[in-house]
């Protein structure tokens, strides 16, 4: 196992940001692997959302700018991974699910706090760490952003504002343009139509929700919805499990 760069293959570190904490716009020379095991982060680029629920965590390649917001107080775990022994890693961000047995080598990786070589048991640990990464079923936790800035005004409203029921021609208004534009814009620059756009936001806010310990029946409520059956429905169909597997 080779590295490009100081002899390490995986390092880490671990913090706690209380919530609406912010890491500002950054990158990193190695990916990195962004794991809470309590609280939601909001990971930004400029291209797209991602979010971290307890369960789940954000694999960044290397190299790539990127912001973290934290909801709910929020315990960070990351570990970064040398680029080249990433290199069989995705090359775009990904969110995964994480399974108990990768919950409990990340934390033992983290008390142990770096990888490399020397050591059999470095050795194994990391090959085990990049096997499992690679095995993990992907989330679809991820929204895409527009690059026109109406539609991006529009995106961002519904975003801070999941439960908001105006009409989507008001909301197009409200950012400037006319709903046929914003219609145009969406599906050109997501590859969602405004309306898949809108519901996939207010689900993606309903999982932050749950995964802070928000009821069914609240998040249903705040995110828009009319009822906890539709909401229910919408959610299934969208992650293919009950809200209920999302709470924290």
């Amino acid at each position: 196992m080779s590295t490009a760069g100081d002899g390490f293959w995986v390092r880490s570190t671990a913090g706690t940001h209380p919530s609406g904490g912010v890491i500002a716009r950054h990158h990193h020379a190695w990916g990195q692997l962004a794991y809470a095991i309590s609280g939601v982060m909001h990971i930004a680029t400029p291209t797209a959302l991602w979010i971290t629920p307890p369960t789940r965590a954000v694999w960044i390649p290397p190299g790539r700018t990127h912001e973290i917001t934290m909801q709910g107080a929020t315990a960070m775990r990351f570990l970064y991974i040398d680029p080249v022994t990433a290199g069989g890693l995705p090359g775009e961000e990904v969110v995964i699910e994480v399974a108990p047995l990768l919950r409990e080598l990340i934390l033992h990786i983290l008390g142990i706090g770096m990888l490399g070589p020397g050591d059999p048991a470095h050795e194994r640990l990391t090959g085990l760490l990049i096997d499992l990464l690679i095995a993990a079923p992907r989330q679809d936790l991820a929204l895409p952003l527009p690059r026109d800035h109406r539609a991006l005004a529009a995106a961002e409203r519904l975003r801070a504002e999941p439960g908001e029921n105006a009409s989507l021609a008001e909301m197009a208004r409200r950012a400037g343009a006319s709903l046929r534009t914003l219609q145009r814009l969406f599906p050109d620059e997501t590859g969602l139509t405004l309306e898949a756009w809108r519901q996939k936001a207010r689900l993606i806010a309903a999982v932050a929700l749950l995964a802070n310990g928000a009821a069914v029946t609240t998040t249903a409520l705040d995110c828009g919805y009319d009822s906890p059956s539709a909401f229910i429905t919408a959610f299934k169909r969208q992650f293919g499990v009950t809200p209920g597997r999302y709470r924290g």
